[in-house]
């Protein structure tokens, strides 16, 4: 059979419904290997970012912080505990809670430092969250972390009060509108502490848990490929049938 019969007036409707269908299936085969491709940049970003020693930022201050994103940081200097916020739906062995969001000042730098979960019970309001204060000067070390203003999918973006008064307790960390209400500047990251073993008291530092493997995105890709071809050879296969009936 030619493939020009394909075309025919017969089967023109039906072979355009195939070709979009196709083009279709390889099209998402496509947007599943640049799926691929972004978690391979990101997984290299991570871990040549953790491969590289801590820096200290009483020392340095560098102007690409937002490109370091999970590298060790160190940090020493004092908590503004009268404009730390809280982050809500956090969660610590599936008990709902808080994260607290403290400013660390030294010397002219603020930066915003996530010093952990603390439980909701008893802790609804910031006079509540300042039974955790750490007097004097600390030495902070963890991971810097980027902002978030609102998840790519769901999630509720925050908007600070009208009257001009302090967002107290937050769904996002969203260090640009957090530093806005500040009367001093704050770097464009945060720093997420270190969990440690021995730390069961809150606040009780965490980093979150990636998944640093390629994921199933090549196994899709290639379903889907193959799911392409199916559809148009199986296709021809069924028309060159018909017309060999009709013969």
């Amino acid at each position: 059979m030619s493939l020009l019969k394909l075309f025919s007036l017969k089967w023109l409707l039906a072979t355009l419904l195939v070709i979009a269908g196709t083009l279709g299936l390889i099209r998402l085969g496509i947007w599943q290997l640049d799926r691929l491709k972004e978690r391979r940049a990101f997984n290299a970003q991570v871990e040549s970012a953790r491969s590289q020693p801590a820096f200290d930022l009483n020392q340095e201050q560098p102007d690409n912080l937002t490109a370091m994103e999970w590298r060790q940081i160190q940090f020493a200097g004092k908590y503004d505990f009268e404009n730390q916020i809280a982050i809500r739906n956090q969660y610590y062995n599936n008990q709902y809670g808080y994260h607290l969001l403290t400013p660390l000042l030294s010397n002219g730098v603020a930066v915003l430092v996530d010093r952990g979960w603390i439980p909701a019970d008893g802790n609804s309001t910031p006079k509540d969250w300042r039974k955790y204060d750490m007097l004097g000067e600390v030495i902070v070390i963890g991971q810097i972390r980027l902002g978030l203003g609102k998840p790519a999918f769901g999630g509720v973006a925050d908007a600070l009060p009208a009257d001009g008064s302090q967002l107290e307790v937050w769904n996002n960390v969203d260090v640009a509108r957090v530093a806005s209400q500040l009367s001093y500047s704050v770097l464009p990251v945060y720093i997420q502490t270190n969990p440690n073993a021995s730390n069961t008291e809150p606040p009780i530092p965490a980093q979150p848990e990636l998944d640093l493997t390629e994921g199933p995105h090549f196994g899709y890709a290639m379903q889907w490929f193959a799911f392409a071809a199916i559809l148009f050879l199986g296709y021809i296969f069924y028309v060159r049938k018909q017309e060999a009936k009709i013969k």
